[in-house]
């Protein structure tokens, strides 16, 4: 699922999410729990407010953001 992200670019320029929208609604990234990367793409595993955990992986050559795996929260909310 392509996804709209928005970034912090830091001193080395690599692209971090900070906030993305699935379809209407914005989440804020809380945290990035872990990163890694592939030949052409990165990964991050991000935990949002609600708590739950979603994978972003974004194909550097494209610049395509896409969401690769969610985790819903056990939170009560």
């Amino acid at each position: 699922m392509t996804i709209k992200v928005e970034c912090y670019a830091g001193y080395r320029g690599a692209q971090e999410p900070r906030s993305f929208w699935l379809g209407e609604r914005k989440l804020e990234v809380c945290e990035i729990v872990d990163r890694w990367m592939g030949p052409t793409e990165r990964y991050f595993r991000c935990r949002t407010a609600e708590g739950s955990l979603y994978v972003l992986r974004h194909d550097e050559p494209s610049g395509v953001w896409d969401l690769a795996a969610f985790t819903h929260s056990k939170r009560a909310g």
